[in-house]
């Protein structure tokens, strides 16, 4: 198998082939032992293969352990759990099999949803995906599902049995499931599970407002189909000659970093080409690495050149999305609105390692303006808290409304507005937002 390196920042999806260990493309290589050095594939070769590569390109390699024992640790899976220092949330191993599904096909059996638990008796639909078994049955964000196979949803969630009643991953396990709309409409069906394409672009429509075109669309993660989707929403944009872009990345954990800069790039336009997008900055021993990225359309076919952007974000909203936000800022007026970023300003290159691919910390980001280290997240412009009660674009959507009132008058909405009373089944429960620091967990979340 060989891993054509690519710089991502939560995920990559990238070609697999035969076998081996070596470096294609553009993206830099930082080094790391040469499959050579290593006769087999025991455990502790593992250990010690994966602790000299850390040694070498691991971004913190300066507080490292001078040594480790590799015949101390079961696998290389709790050699990094060892390893990771403090500010690392986001190194992670994937097997080749994970990896060959997460980031090549990009696809898994299931309804086709992903759901989100938002009180003790209630899971609601954060997103589905277009054309899975869910999106032809006509289910849509923001639908409650409220009962499977007959059964309640409040008594499978109280028992601990909601997820199995869904049963398993697998094309054709069929349920009976009834959910019920925001409007409050009830809808019953028999589902089965299929190959669900995860598409990386939801919700693009263009709004009119004021009379001026206003381009919106849901940017849900950075993936090698991400090129594409992006182009069938700014062909739209184009088409409707839009003055103002709402990018909604609310749950998009972050990719591929490529895709970040065509988004950017088609977003600004003749405003940023030329000028650098990021700079990668990787350990001392490895500073020769360093590189400036210009902006460019990547896999783009069409720009709006806007001087302008409202970007709508959560704590899930973590590193690609980020540098959209971060990389703009120094040209073009960004506007933030939601809640603070996870806080990603860092970078992996992966690294094979026998049957696995690595996925180690090795870089941080910053903008042109020497601009980044946003660990406690990039804060918003206008502060709105995310629920689950409308489709993507819904000017119902806490979000959505905020940046249309932000647009309609150029203030943000008051606290008031966005304080919301809380039902009796919500009153002693606190949802949980998603966090996805790569693709491992966020597939982990889909149905």
């Amino acid at each position: 198998m060989t891993i054509n390196k690519s710089i991502i920042s939560v995920a990559i999806a990238m070609s697999l082939s035969a076998c081996g260990g070596s470096s294609g493309g553009n993206s830099p290589n930082t080094g790391g032992s040469d499959n050579s050095d290593y006769a087999t594939c025991s455990v502790a070769d593992q250990n010690q293969r994966f602790f000299d590569y850390m040694k070498d390109d691991y971004f913190w390699a300066s507080q490292l352990p001078e040594q480790v024992d590799p015949e101390a640790f079961d696998d290389v899976y709790e050699l990094l759990e060892e390893l990771r220092v403090p500010e690392d949330s986001y190194s992670y191993i994937l097997t080749e099999e994970e990896y060959e599904s997460l980031f090549v096909t990009a696809e898994y059996a299931g309804f086709g949803f992903s759901q989100q638990q938002v009180s003790a008796s209630e899971i609601k639909l954060r997103l589905v995906y277009r054309d899975s078994p869910a999106w032809e049955a006509g289910m849509r964000r923001a639908d409650s599902i409220i009962a499977i196979d007959g059964v309640p949803t409040s008594e499978l969630l109280s028992n601990g049995s909601y997820n199995d009643a869904l049963g398993e991953p697998e094309v054709g396990v069929t349920r009976e499931i009834t959910w019920r709309k925001p409007s409050g409409e009830e809808m019953t069906a028999s589902i089965s599970k299929d190959t669900v394409e995860t598409n990386t672009v939801m919700g693009a429509q263009v709004w009119s407002l004021d009379q001026r075109a206003i381009g919106y669309f849901t940017l849900d993660s950075f993936i090698n189909r991400t090129g594409a989707d992006l182009n069938e929403a700014f062909d739209q944009f184009a088409s409707a000659n839009v003055e103002e872009l709402v990018i909604d990345v609310r749950y998009n954990g972050g990719g591929l970093i490529r895709y970040a800069n065509q988004a950017a790039t088609q977003t600004a336009g003749t405003n940023v080409q030329g000028r650098t997008f990021v700079e990668y900055r990787f350990n001392e021993q490895n500073s020769n690495q360093n590189e400036a990225v210009p902006f460019g359309l990547v896999d783009g076919v069409e720009q709006l050149d806007l001087d302008s952007v409202i970007v709508l974000t959560t704590g899930a909203s973590c590193s690609s999305s980020e540098l959209i936000i971060n990389s703009l800022k120094p040209h073009v007026d960004v506007t933030v609105i939601g809640n603070r970023t996870c806080g990603k300003p860092v970078g992996q290159v992966p690294e094979q390692l026998c049957d696995k691919v690595t996925f180690a910390i090795n870089f941080e980001t910053v903008n042109s303006a020497g601009e980044g280290r946003y660990f406690d997240g990039i804060a918003p412009t206008c502060r709105v808290t995310d629920r689950i009660v409308a489709d993507w674009g819904s000017s119902d959507d806490p979000l959505t409304g905020a940046a249309l009132s932000y647009l309609e008058n150029g203030q943000c909405p008051t606290t008031s507005a966005n304080v919301v009373a809380e039902s009796a089944a919500t009153a002693n429960f606190i949802p949980q937002t998603p966090i996805f620091y790569n693709l491992k967990q966020k597939r982990a979340s889909l149905q």
